[in-house]
């Protein structure tokens, strides 16, 4: 049976996962990669990681 993640773990992982969002950012600002080509690129990564998670 499951059980449930402890809190700390929770936690660390909640700002390991905004501190990757943060340097991706930080190096897209840095590498002079526009925002919007950032967004349209995370919003096809997620498309795609749906569309091949329905495949059975």
């Amino acid at each position: 049976m499951f059980q449930p993640m402890p809190l700390p773990h929770f936690l660390l992982m909640l700002l390991v996962v905004i501190l990757a969002a943060a340097l991706t950012i930080v190096v897209a600002v840095h590498a002079a990669v526009p925002l919007a080509a950032l967004g349209l690129a995370a919003l096809i990564g997620a498309a795609l990681m749906r569309l091949f998670e329905r495949v059975e």
